[in-house]
């Protein structure tokens, strides 16, 4: 699963959610944005936080609910408990115990 936060010359950042039935991986993908303006985006998105340039949490509720329209597999509930229960046992959850620590990665399109 891919959470994304792009902006266009101009334009407010975009959050969304892509790739949503592999819960095998949880990337958070930041365009050309500074790391207070992905901040700024996910927080108004309601969909986590950015913690510095490289780290971010992701609130598991709203991921969970942005995610589950885009869904194919019957059985994708239960891989996303399983996702964050794997997260848990690895340590990726944040102090709250409703955030999912996630790497930054760049999305910056050339």
């Amino acid at each position: 699963m891919i959470v994304e936060v792009v902006g266009g010359a101009g334009a407010a950042p975009e959050v969304r959610v892509s790739d949503v039935d592999d819960l095998m991986h949880l990337q958070l993908a930041v365009g050309a944005l500074t790391t207070e303006e992905a901040d700024q985006a996910l927080r108004e998105a309601g969909l986590g936080r950015l913690t510095d340039a490289d780290t971010g949490f992701l609130d598991v509720v709203a991921l969970r609910a942005a995610a589950r329209p885009q869904a194919t597999a019957g059985d994708w509930p239960e891989q996303f408990d399983g996702m964050v229960e794997y997260a848990r046992g690895k340590g990726w959850i944040g102090d709250d115990g409703a955030t999912l620590q996630a790497h930054v990665e760049s999305a910056a399109s050339g």
